[in-house]
């Protein structure tokens, strides 16, 4: 078997509900089960069987019992860190007492919960590991760490080497590993730094017994980690890592489906990717270890836990937070900012900053599963044309597929796919179709290259006999590629390269590819194993077990998939991935899942974009509309208004559900969706500077109100709102039957991004109008914002002008043709600086090229001009101007 490393290729678990509830006919009616036996891990992942060696002998009372320490009672619960998370045990006083912990009934609750103070929790004393030697080292800290006392999990390692890594001023790495044995380390490219930071911003602490680690920053001694508050667990299937919090306010930790503050009261969320549409307080597509944690005085923080095996992050309300793995090692950073913004793009140095999008990328998308025909599909692009609807790509759902076999398309009922593409690209359209990872196995030998290839070339995962595991997608029996393996790489873009030939697509969509799987297992089912025995072995993968890279699998398809387009098209290659993974932005953006046609889902697509964006996967958006459900006519017209400034912006429906492209509705609806489709166009200069900053900076595109207003806490709980970038506020509708709706407005001079009127705000919530034709839009002060005046081409621009209360005002334009491969790093791109400052604007040349020729000023709105003038030049030439009441030249 290929990289087995020890213990790591097992799991431990019970089983689970595999898709309680779906409603018939839901997209990806898969089970949530994943790749063999591993469904088995979803809801008991950190669980490791009621048949547990003894615990090691205790001091007890004459009468045989546990002597609990009098302490007990003074832990306050808050700060009452759970010693037996098993999930589905109802926890006995016994039970708790075997395992050495308190146990204190709470009257009021039925059980000891998951969501809940617990019965069960560790005395202050109990027994960890201690650090018998620290050393200094080139970059930092290495130390000894030995466990004196067994604990109550199999296979304790006793002796532990830690290393203290000061890696930059702003960066502190961490890493705990056994040095006897070599454990599984996530496969992701991070930074090897040479050189110890010279002036850090942090001070590292020890204590010896038990063993804690504390980080401050230093300039105001905010304690950032300490680990000292509960043990330090280190077993072959069970790592186990608290930390106190500066504060509640934490965001991060996807993919779930919650608020972008977290709740600490007592939440457990689980971290594994799997395929169930989105619900709140379920593990759903992606993997995400990463948290923001805001500070008591507006500084911020981030820690990012390198590691893909199955987890759980507990958070209560101490606050304080618990880390729960059954595998790998503790490898974890913590970066400093000290501003949120910073922190994420410390964040993004790490792991990988996103990929500059290709231009059309930005623009207006649909699809559905259910188009049926290329002819069904024809028409509905014919019939956006025809209403003036601008469209950039069109896309397709697996319809269009001969018996949903990848790289085939339906020659019957697709018979003309490959002139509507070719349709497209002559109207300066796109053309983007789906494709699973599951590779049918049951096709007649000979008939099916993407399978017979495959086999040949020895590509797929196997089982733990070394046999090719067959699982269940939609066209039967299948297997599936090992993206771990280069010649898998290979395979795909041969493949993609065959199909590209016949039907020239423009980007691929990835999906099911958790990866996700129909069978409970595979064709040879589960094996009842006894959890104190090896249990039945996930797929094997070219660099390690599926138990280790599971998590990974979506991350190493869009890398496949990502190389491949490059070579295919020679442009920027587009690729939306359900499946993500820490560093994916490099490689492809994402969607919210299979979402439902329900204004609740309208309103929780912001809080999903905006942790993606502090993912660093800002190219994200939600199906607008809805995927599941059949839409109302209102609430598609405020999804259209709120999709258009996702930065991935496409309508998505489910197969047998009521039309909702923008066509199908009424006029004044259509004309609705049609205004808010030409309102984005209008700001793609903007938008692809914004993405320019975040390839180059790790910034975000859908920004937090916090991370501009981090000493305002009225920011950080906002999640019905968000910023475009620094200055663009959005305030949508998301109720039914609301004419108006409520913003919070930071302290500071606003504009109507419209009309232009001001708005001055102490730090407080506005009523605003809101007729179902609009959508509230306002600039905050000091920003120029360039527009483009026609439909596509970027040019002439329009720039909009906020000045400050001192007549203040800045921004910028990135601009290249848009498709070419690496133009920033090529030199191949044009940056212009816009300032504006007694009463003179000035557009400075920054980086110059071609492109820059090309570019136009033809008109400039300035909003919050106190006194008209008598004059306004243009390079020394007067030019016509309006100077308005609301004092708007």
């Amino acid at each position: 078997m290929w990289g087995r490393e020890r213990g790591r290729d097992r799991e431990r678990s019970t089983s689970q509900d595999s898709n309680s509830g779906r409603p018939h006919g839901y997209r990806h009616r898969c089970s949530s089960t994943n790749i063999k036996c591993l469904c088995k891990v979803i809801w008991s992942l950190i669980m490791i069987s009621k048949r547990l060696p003894p615990p090691p002998a205790v001091a007890k009372s004459p009468n045989g019992t546990w002597l609990q320490p009098e302490s007990c009672s003074q832990i306050p619960e808050a700060w009452r860190f759970d010693c037996y998370p098993e999930r589905g045990a109802v926890v006995t006083e016994e039970m708790c007492h075997a395992r050495n912990c308190c146990f204190i009934q709470r009257s009021q609750a039925k059980t000891s919960g998951r969501n809940g103070v617990p019965w069960c929790f560790y005395t202050p004393d109990c027994s960890s590991y201690e650090l018998v030697s620290i050393t200094d080292t080139e970059m930092g800290k290495v130390g000894k760490l030995l466990r004196n006392k067994k604990t109550y999990y199999p296979k304790d390692i006793d002796a532990l080497q830690m290393e203290v890594l000061y890696e930059e001023d702003n960066r502190l790495r961490v890493k705990i590993t056994d040095p006897a044995e070599k454990r599984y380390e996530v496969p992701i490219d991070v930074p090897v730094v040479q050189k110890k930071a010279s002036n850090p911003s942090y001070t590292v602490d020890f204590i010896k017994e038990p063993f804690g680690l504390i980080v401050k920053r230093t300039q105001t001694g905010t304690v950032l980690l300490n680990t000292s508050i509960a043990p330090l667990f280190y077993a072959d299937q069970f790592l186990q890592m608290s930390t106190s919090l500066p504060s509640r306010f934490i965001y991060g930790l996807g993919e779930h489906r919650s608020n972008f503050l977290h709740d600490v009261q007592w939440k457990t969320l689980t971290m594994w990717a799997r395929d169930v549409p989105p619900m709140e307080l379920t593990n759903l597509y992606g993997v995400h270890p990463f948290y923001l944690s805001m500070e008591s005085d507006g500084m911020a923080h981030g820690f990012f836990m390198l590691n893909s095996n199955a987890m759980d992050v507990a958070l209560q309300p101490a606050p304080a937070l618990t880390w729960r793995m059954i595998g790998g090692i503790l490898d974890f950073y913590i970066f400093l900012g000290p501003d949120p913004s910073s922190v994420i793009a410390q964040y993004l140095d790490v792991v990988g900053k996103p990929a500059m999008p290709i231009f059309w990328a930005l623009g207006y998308h649909l699809c559905r599963w259910g188009y049926k025909s290329s002819d069904k599909t024809w028409n509905v692009v014919k019939e956006m044309r025809n209403y003036g609807i601008p469209q950039d790509v069109q896309w397709n759902d697996i319809d269009y597929m001969d018996h949903a076999l990848d790289f085939t398309y339906d020659t019957v009922n697709f018979s003309s796919l490959p002139d509507l593409v070719k349709d497209l690209h002559r109207h300066d359209q796109h053309y983007v179709m789906i494709l699973d990872p599951g590779i049918s196995s049951s096709q007649l030998p000979g008939s099916y290259w993407p399978f017979d290839e495959g086999m040949k070339r020895g590509i797929f995962i196997n089982d733990s006999n070394g046999d090719v595991l067959i699982g269940k997608v939609w066209p039967g029996l299948t297997a599936f590629p090992d993206f771990s393996n280069p010649d898998t790489h290979e395979w795909w873009y041969q493949n993609l390269k065959r199909f590209h030939e016949k039907v020239p697509f423009d980007g691929v969509w990835i999906d099911m590819n958790e990866p996700s799987n129909f069978f409970d297992g595979s064709l040879n089912g589960c094996p009842d194993n006894e959890l104190e025995n090896p249990p039945y072995t996930p797929g094997i993968g070219k660099i390690s077990t599926h138990y280790n890279i599971h998590s990974l699998y979506g991350l190493m398809e869009a890398k496949a998939t990502e190389s491949a387009l490059r070579k295919i098209t020679n442009k920027r290659p587009f690729v939306i991935s359900r499946s993500t993974f820490p560093s994916q932005g490099k490689y492809s953006g994402h969607w919210l899942g299979d979402n439902r046609s329900q204004w609740k889902d309208l309103a929780t697509s912001i809080p999903g974009m905006l942790t993606f964006n502090i993912l660093g996967i800002p190219l994200i958006g939600a199906d607008i509309c809805g995927f599941g459900g059949s839409t109302t006519e209102e609430l598609c017209v405020r999804w259209t208004q709120l999709g258009a400034f996702y930065p991935f912006s496409r309508n998505h429906n489910s197969i047998d559900e009521q039309d909702q492209e923008p066509t199908a509705f009424s006029p004044a609806a259509r004309t609705a969706m049609k205004e808010a489709i030409l309102l984005r166009y209008s700001l793609f200069p903007h938008l692809y500077t914004l993405f320019h900053h975040a390839h180059i900076s790790g910034h975000t595109v859908a920004t937090p109100l916090l991370f501009q207003f981090p000493n305002d806490e009225k920011t950080y709980g906002i999640d019905k709102q968000f910023l475009l970038g620094k200055s663009l506020l959005v305030t949508p509708v998301l109720e039914a039957g609301q004419d108006y709706v409520v913003g919070y407005f930071p302290k500071g001079l606003w504009y109507d991004f419209h009309t232009g009127d001001s708005l001055i705000s102490s730090g407080e919530e506005i009523n605003l109008q809101a007729p179902k034709d609009k959508i509230n839009l306002h600039l905050r002060e000091g920003s120029v914002i360039p527009t483009q005046v026609t439909e596509n081409s970027g040019q002439p621009l329009h720039l909009i002008v906020s000045l400050s209360e001192d007549g203040l005002a800045k921004g910028d334009l990135f601009w290249d043709d848009g498709e070419t491969l690496d133009t920033y790093e090529k030199d191949q791109y044009a940056y212009i600086y816009f300032t504006v400052e007694q009463n003179t604007m000035t557009s400075e040349v920054l980086h110059n090229h071609e492109e820059a020729t090309y570019i136009t000023v033809e008109t400039v709105s300035f909003y919050g001009v106190k006194t008209e003038p008598e004059n306004v030049t243009v390079n020394s030439q007067e030019a016509a101007f309006t100077y308005r009441n609301n004092q708007v030249i």
